[in-house]
């Protein structure tokens, strides 16, 4: 009678190597979940996110919305960070740059990223950004004050949308993070314009 040892064998051979493909698959899942979701939110607006453009719209519709600012630091990052302007009134496709102001009240250089997100939620695939100081680290030496920039615009595209053309009002969110593994300290955001004088 032949022996059923060879064939058990081969099944149990086979089930691990099926076991170590799904264990790879899954920690492969796990290590592309954050840059697939983060890719996943700019594409679709998800959760607030905003969209970055390379140029505003030519049209710019007559309807007016409020842009609000708020800014937060997170626990443990002595900056003072807030918007210099508190809200400006803007037609969707016009492009805007406001300011937002970092001081350093450590004793020592501290580099920071800021994380954003807008609201209502369902506006943020309308909201596009030009440029802005969130797009890398700031870096502030002690006592150091920055004005650093952001130019952005509202996709006119909203007033079409059934799920958002009644948004008259959105606010722009920033919270300034200690960058985790910051680089060498570097030029931070550019300062606003010189205003003339008359």
């Amino acid at each position: 009678m032949p022996s059923a040892a060879p064939p058990r064998r081969r099944r149990h051979g086979a089930t691990l190597v099926i076991l170590l493909a799904v264990l790879a698959g899954m920690t492969g899942l796990t290590i592309a979940a954050v840059p697939l979701y983060r890719i996943f939110c700019g594409a679709t607006g998800l959760g607030g996110t905003t969209q970055r453009a390379q140029a505003a719209p030519e049209t710019i519709a007559p309807a007016l919305v409020t842009v609000s600012f708020d800014a937060q630091t997170a626990p443990g990052l002595d900056w003072d960070f807030r918007p210099l302007t508190p809200f400006v009134k803007v037609h969707p496709g016009e492009q805007t740059q406001v300011f937002f102001r970092a001081v350093n009240r450590s004793a020592r250089p501290i580099t920071a990223r800021a994380v954003y997100n807008v609201t209502p939620a369902k506006i943020g695939i309308y909201f596009d950004k030009l440029q802005c100081f969130c797009f890398s680290n700031q870096t502030l030496a002690p006592g150091q004050k920055a004005d650093m920039g952001v130019v952005f615009f509202v996709d006119p595209a909203m007033l079409k949308d059934p799920d958002t053309r009644e948004v008259r009002a959105i606010t722009l969110s920033y919270t300034m993070f200690r960058a985790i593994n910051a680089p060498p300290p570097s030029a931070s955001a550019a300062p606003p314009p010189a205003r003339s004088v008359n």
